[in-house]
């Protein structure tokens, strides 16, 4: 129920404008002290310190559940303001970390509490850290062939206490996806991490979540192919500008057509702080 101060209750909760309640199921509701859900343009963001990561990523693998973490960009956030199934996808999303610095000025101009930004790389150096530590699983699904064979070899090289419970390339013929899917589901990995090539990216996920009993499932696009040493990443001082784009633009040089997503971005970011949204 609204009220007059743009509050609402749900379940005798009160909850701020701007701010969505923790629905996560199981144990992950025991630490939503550690994750504050804020809402950034009516699309998720979650608000996790450095300092609390390791009990929330071992809340999700504890409870029992399947649970999808998503890297947010600027981009994805604006996409995931229209309807269809990438929207479903983010709101239905566990974890939903910020990558852009767009986002994190978004929310301190909209007044919401100031979101901590990761870099794609190590957040999941940070994740795969955790599990190493508690003598977890993962499972590799993505990329090359040759490029998943050494990013898997330099993962267990890296972290030696991660049992790397079995892998697959992007490349398969179509009929051969059911007998990936069932090879994941008998792994039972901690970690599904995937990778470029998967079919759907991200979305990929939460296509085929329901052939898993539990775990954590993230995507990331160039992951293996920086594991590998095929590529970099970008220079920490660009990232912490918010410039990484400069980095991508020689092989990609269509990004520089999100210009205009940016743009549109900040007017409606704008209106909204008009607005009180």
């Amino acid at each position: 129920m609204a009220r007059a101060d743009g509050s609402a209750r749900r379940d005798g909760r009160r909850i701020r404008r701007g701010f969505a309640a923790h629905r996560l199921p199981g144990a992950f509701l025991m630490v939503n002290d550690r994750v504050k859900r804020i809402s950034v343009l009516k699309v998720p963001v979650d608000v996790v310190a450095p300092d609390d990561l390791e009990e929330v990523i071992k809340a999700m693998y504890t409870d029992g559940k399947n649970h999808q973490i998503i890297l947010l960009s600027a981009t994805d956030l604006m996409r995931a303001r229209r309807s269809g199934e990438f929207r479903t996808m983010v709101a239905g999303a566990s974890l939903v970390i910020p990558i852009s610095l767009s986002i994190v000025k978004a929310a301190r101009f909209l007044k919401r509490p100031i979101p901590i930004r990761y870099e794609p790389f190590d957040f999941i150096v940070q994740v795969l850290s955790i599990l190493e530590r508690w003598g977890k699983s993962a499972y590799l699904f993505g990329g090359s062939p040759k490029g998943l064979a050494k990013a898997s070899k330099n993962i267990k090289a890296t972290f030696p206490g991660l049992h790397v419970v079995g892998g697959h390339s992007a490349r398969f013929p179509k009929n051969f996806h059911p007998k990936i899917v069932e090879a994941i589901r008998k792994a039972t990995p901690t970690l599904l991490l995937l990778g470029k090539g998967v079919p759907g990216a991200e979305r990929w996920i939460p296509r085929n979540m329901k052939h898993f009993n539990s775990g954590i499932q993230m995507w990331c696009s160039d992951v293996f192919d920086v594991f590998a040493e095929r590529r970099s990443r970008p220079p920490a001082a660009l990232f912490a500008r918010g410039l990484e784009w400069l980095y991508y633009i020689q092989r990609r040089p269509w990004i520089v057509f999100r210009w205009f997503t940016a743009l549109r971005f900040k007017i409606i970011s704008l209106w909204y702080r008009l607005r009180r949204l």
